[in-house]
């Protein structure tokens, strides 16, 4: 007797095709529920300590800096459009934009730029503060380790500012 009928039906009674059907089925569920996964950290993260992050935010059209972003506030901090908790406003800076005009001896001085489409652009370097975990020498802030250069964004309640992190401090 053949194990396999011409139907294609294993000892007449189940078809080959439904048997690996099921087969498939049994090894997703078994791959879904038994097989441990990855726990998605990015590093191995260590102790919480105070850290300060210096943003630099350039080009922003804005009529008055100064009302908006203030001191001591809090705002959310968003690396890489993850949600990397709130950090505290400890400093900002603010550049008028200037340009540069030679000098007769060679020398370059920097003037405010008049021009009226430069009338409301800045650039600002704000200082946040804040706890974050320590990883291999660096700051890691909802799985994501800070280091410079890195997009981030700036979030409170009337404005979202995107830029990049210029300087990183652990432990300030």
């Amino acid at each position: 007797m053949a194990w396999i009928d011409r139907q294609g039906r294993l000892g007449g009674k189940i078809s080959v095709i439904d048997l690996a059907a099921v087969g498939v089925v049994l090894l997703v569920l078994v791959g879904i529920f038994l097989v441990p996964g990855g726990t998605g950290s990015v590093a191995q993260v260590g102790p919480s300590r105070s850290v300060e992050i210096d943003m630099i935010v350039r080009g922003l059209s804005i009529a008055r800096p100064e009302e908006l972003v203030r001191r001591g506030d809090q705002a959310s901090f968003i690396v890489r459009n993850q949600p990397s908790g709130t950090l505290k406003i400890k400093n900002l800076t603010i550049f008028p934009p200037e340009v540069e005009v030679p000098q007769p001896d060679g020398s370059v001085k920097f003037m405010a730029d008049t021009r009226s489409q430069t009338r409301f652009l800045r650039d600002m370097v704000i200082t946040l503060a804040g706890t974050a975990q320590v990883a291999d020498g660096g700051a890691v802030l909802g799985n994501s380790k800070i280091k410079v250069g890195v997009p981030v964004e700036l979030e409170g309640a009337q404005y979202n500012l995107r830029g990049s992190v210029m300087d990183v401090r652990v432990g300030a």
